[in-house]
């Protein structure tokens, strides 16, 4: 039985910067009969190889490079149309490696959500897994948390832990965390679009 088609299914924006396995995961969770999310388009802030996963499947891409704009408000105010573009339910930021504007918040306000290498509020930013090491702790994982103003600041929606084991570096970490990482989006994404709740609320 063929999934059922995206009109049928909540719509997903995925944004995303890199070789785009966050993105990888939901694409085949939506290949799936029963899925209840589809992925109706991919947006990058530069043209990452990610990209190519959609339009390999007949999904609709876009870039918005910050580069191509006057300054960072207008770059918000393109991102936030481009996305509009697509009627999203819900859009989730998938190693997008800029911090989202107030344009795109205002937006989809509670709607957008983020995963994130590490088990907030611990080590947020850019450089979690590396600082967890650093830290010493002998857990750590991953969190699907809702957007907001600040930095990996929203409401946390779903976590698991993923241990620390003796001699891990920075890359077999973080490999073991994007694999707990890929189901736990998965995991996330259907249940926030099977619930009448707002992520938000």
């Amino acid at each position: 039985m063929p999934a059922p088609e995206p009109a049928q299914r909540a719509r997903v924006v995925v944004l995303l910067s890199g070789a785009g396995s966050l993105c990888a995961a939901l694409l085949a969770a939506a290949d799936e009969p029963g899925y209840p999310a589809a992925v109706v388009a991919v947006g990058s802030d530069r043209d990452a190889a990610g990209l190519e996963q959609a339009r390999s499947r007949g999904i609709a891409t876009f870039s918005c490079p910050l580069g191509d704009h006057a300054d960072r408000a207008a770059w918000d105010r393109a991102l936030a149309a481009a996305i509009a573009g697509h009627r999203p339910d819900l859009v989730v930021s998938a190693g997008f490696m800029k911090v989202l504007g107030p344009a795109v918040l205002a937006a989809f306000p509670g709607r957008i959500v983020n995963t994130h290498p590490a088990l907030l509020p611990a080590f947020p930013g850019a450089h979690a897994v590396r600082d967890a090491l650093a830290a010493g702790v002998p857990v750590t994982g991953s969190t699907v948390h809702v957007v907001d103003a600040g930095v990996d600041t929203g409401p946390v929606l779903a976590q698991q832990e993923v241990p620390v084991r003796p001699g891990d570096d920075e890359a077999a970490l973080h490999e073991r965390i994007k694999t707990v990482e890929r189901q736990l989006l998965v995991e996330t994404v259907a249940r926030l679009v099977t619930s009448e709740e707002n992520p938000d609320e």
